[in-house]
Order: structure tokens, then C-alpha cells, then sequence
């Protein structure tokens, strides 16, 4: 995982997004040493800070983040030899800072630049992409994010029954532009807008006449994402919600899925119509598909809104092709959050907490990368993050370190032991970054 990071200079760039204002002659961790003890940590199952006070002693962590004295033997401070790495109350610092904190603060002195920092997940796409990329589609979605104290900004969603944040998520594929921690007091729709222009002028910039496809579910067809959309030359692909309007509209196509169904012994069985529609609230009509399901004995109607043009894009294959698609973008985030930890919102205001979910977002993305180009072709090609963890990262080994190098025996008997060597065997052709 470090030699993936070194190759693509994905820390590198992410430290650029913070100010340090501390002392240089009194730093013993660097800003990137602390990033990437923080990140690896994260990769590694480690979400808890505490777990640093032990961490701060392993050798191999500290190779990988970049120390040379890997048993912390020449610390400046006698009580902190034998601790290569911070502890909690220093890394801490990386997320409780406050954005005007200056060199006169006592302990408190890294600033992460907020939009900086949005701005590098949005360029790490953007600069991933081949030069001759024709078309991207990006996933649009928000998710509940549940509170157990009284952290800023805690509200009571009554859709999701508890007291929550509402993050609003876009991944492309399964990589991951965009993770925005928000109160739940709020449509979650709301600042969707704004953060879509922004990610598309970075693509535009890059890739003038690059083909843009919006998808989200029904949470996000609001008349001034879609209008804006039409006015800047992107095509969206978003769910509608079932209104009686609507149903009317689907009324014989579901009569004729019904008796379809019951020609086929029950089985499920779909019919699709499509045809101009606007709510009172939009400013035009628009070309709505809705599919008029029989299931289980009985009706399902489902729909979506586009301006993709039914010329090259059909009605049945646009549905379910094209749009149930989306639902991957769900398994990438639920994927973040049970094994990246990005629900470990719990310190007291919400400006530290979107620290955290950066840092679980960067976590994920390298051990995507590892997914990417180190097990491609391989059993753990479509592995999750916990998976790959277990089997490649939470192994038993014997480190032994020395003046020049910190070696790594693993078991004869480890099951895995010629994948990490295909793994090793890629990540070390990759060139630095």
C-alpha cells in the first residue's frame, strides 16, 4: 500500500492541503508522515485514535510512512523513545485545528484547507482519467450517517428515524469525487447543484467535449438540477417518484403487464411507456419512462426522467441498463462505511468530523487502487475493502529491522502467499510518482 501511494503521490498531493504552522525546528512529524500514519491506520482497521498510543511502536508502520529511525530510537524527548510515530494527542491536531488558527496557538497549528481539500478528491479524478476518455457517468447520492451524542449539528430525520448527519456522496464508477458531510436538516438534494458544477467544470477543463451522464435516485429530480443540466450540456438519468399523475399514466401498460404475467404462470413481467411530463413546480416537460411492473401478484410501477434522446437511448435498455446501474454506487458506500469507517463521526463539531470523512475517503481510494491494479485478474479482483484487508494487509509476520532495512518474513503456511507475491511483484514495476 505505501509503494502504491509513493507511486501515484496520492499523500504527497493530499498534504498540500493542509498549513503547518508549527515551528520547523521542533517538528518531529512531518505534516505527510502524520497524513499517511492516519490514512494507512484507517486502511488498516485501525478507526479509533487510541489505537495510535500502540501503533506509534511498530516498526513496519513507520517504514511505510516514511521514517527513517523506525524504532524511534533518537527521539528528542527521552520519554518518547521507542515510539517512531505520533500518538492520538498529536494526530488529533489534524482534525480539531480551527480554520484560524495561527503560529501563536500552543498545540493546535495544522489547518486543513476545507476547499482545498474538496478540490483534490475532484482533481485525483479528473487527473486518473486516459486522455482519450469519450464519456463518464457519475453516481450522485446521500446517505444517513447516524449520531450517538451531541455532536454540532445534530438533527432527528424522520425518514431515517434517528439523529443523523447527511452526507452527499458521487462516485464515478467506483471511484470516489465527492464526500460532503451535512446536517440533516435538509432536502437531500440540497448543495447537489453546486457541487455538480463544480466537478464538471474541473472535467470540462480537461476534456472540452467529454460526454457527461448524471444518475441519482428520485431524492435528487429537483427542477433546478435538471434545468441546469440542459443548460450546460449534461444529460441526467434521475428517478421520479410515484405521484397518482403518474400512475394513471401506466394504467393499461400495467393491465397488460398483468395479463403477460399471468400467461406466464406469474412470473414477473414488465411493459414500458414513455411520455412528456412536468410537475407544476418545473419550468417544461420533460421525457419520463415509466415501467409498469407485475410481480408477485401484483403491481410495481417504477419511473425515471431524462433528457437522453429515445432516438439512441430506448426506453427498456435505459432503464435497466443504464439507470439500475446506479444501485453499485450504494455497495461503494455502504463498502466506506463498514470497513473505511466513514460513520466515525463522533467528535463534537462537524468541521472535524468532515476531516474524518476525507480521511476514510482517501483510505478507501487507495485500497480501490490496490483493488485496481494490484489484484486485477485475480480472486480478490472484486474483493471489498474488508476483505482485502484480511487477507492481504492483517497477516501475521515476523518483522526484524536493522541499520538499512526493515525485512518481513510471512509464513510458509500462508494460504495467500504467491498472491502478495503477483501484488509485490506489480506494485514494484509501478514508477514514482
Amino acid at each position: 500500500m505505501g509503494r502504491l501511494d509513493r507511486s501515484y503521490g496520492y499523500l504527497q498531493r493530499f498534504a498540500t492541503c493542509f498549513t503547518d504552522h508549527r515551528d520547523p525546528e521542533l517538528i518531529e512529524h512531518s505534516v505527510l508522515e502524520l497524513l499517511r500514519q492516519r490514512v494507512y491506520g484507517l486502511a488498516l482497521g485501525y478507526e479509533d485514535l487510541n489505537d495510535h498510543d500502540r501503533l506509534c511502536r511498530d516498526p513496519l508502520l513507520a517504514s511505510v510512512c516514511g521514517k527513517r529511525d523506525v524504532e524511534g530510537e533518537h527521539r528528542q524527548r527521552r520519554s518518547d523513545r521507542g515510539k517512531a510515530l505520533a500518538g492520538k494527542s498529536t494526530l488529533n491536531r489534524l482534525e480539531l485545528t480551527l480554520p484560524t488558527a495561527t503560529a501563536a496557538e500552543r498545540y493546535k497549528k495544522i489547518v486543513a484547507e476545507e476547499e482545498a481539500l474538496e478540490d483534490y478528491f475532484i482533481g485525483e479524478y479528473v487527473r486518473s482519467l486516459p486522455k482519450d476518455t469519450p464519456e463518464v457517468v457519475l453516481d450522485l447520492d446521500a446517505t444517513d450517517d447516524p449520531l450517538h451524542g451531541q455532536q454540532e449539528g445534530r438533527f432527528f430525520h424522520g425518514y431515517y428515524g434517528n439523529y443523523c448527519y447527511l452526507p452527499l456522496y458521487l462516485f464515478a464508477g467506483d471511484w470516489p469525487v465527492l464526500a460532503w458531510l451535512r446536517t440533516s436538516d435538509r432536502d437531500a438534494s440540497d448543495g447537489a447543484q453546486e457541487k455538480v458544477a463544480r466537478i464538471v467544470a474541473a472535467l470540462r477543463r480537461r476534456f472540452p467535449r467529454l460526454r457527461i451522464t448524471l444518475r441519482a435516485d428520485s431524492g435528487f429530480c429537483r427542477d433546478g438540477l435538471m434545468s441546469w443540466c440542459e443548460d450546460h450540456g449534461v444529460c441526467y438519468v434521475l428517478g421520479l417518484a410515484r405521484n397518482p399523475v403518474l400512475q394513471r399514466r401506466l394504467t393499461d401498460a400495467l393491465a397488460r403487464a398483468q395479463q403477460l404475467s399471468d400467461a406466464d404462470g406469474g412470473a414477473p413481467a414488465r411493459v414500458f411507456e414513455e411520455f412528456q411530463y412536468a410537475a407544476g413546480t418545473w419550468a417544461r416537460a420533460r421525457r419520463v419512462i415509466g415501467k409498469a411492473e407485475w410481480t408477485h401478484g401484483e403491481a410495481n410501477p417504477r419511473f425515471i426522467i431524462t433528457n437522453l434522446p429515445r432516438e439512441t437511448h430506448a426506453a427498456r435498455p435505459l432503464y435497466e441498463e443504464v439507470y439500475c446501474a446506479r444501485g453499485d454506487m450504494e455497495n461503494r458506500i455502504k463498502e466506506q462505511q463498514l470497513d473505511l469507517y466513514a460513520d466515525r463521526t463522533s467528535t463534537a463539531t462537524l468541521r472535524a468530523n468532515q476531516v474524518r470523512l476525507w480521511f476514510s475517503t482517501l483510505a478507501y481510494l487507495l485500497l480501490n487502487q490496490l483493488r485496481r491494479v494490484g489484484l486485477a485478474g485475480t480472486e480478490l479482483a472484486r474483493a471489498t475493502c474488508g476483505t482485502i484487508r484480511l487477507r492481504l494487509l492483517k497477516i501475521g509476520a515476523v518483522v526484524r529491522t536493522s541499520v538499512r532495512r526493515v525485512g518481513v518474513s510471512l509464513s510458509s503456511a500462508y494460504p495467500w502467499k504467491e498472491l502478495v507475491g503477483t501484488v509485490a511483484g506489480r506494485l514494484q514495476n509501478q514508477p514514482d510518482g
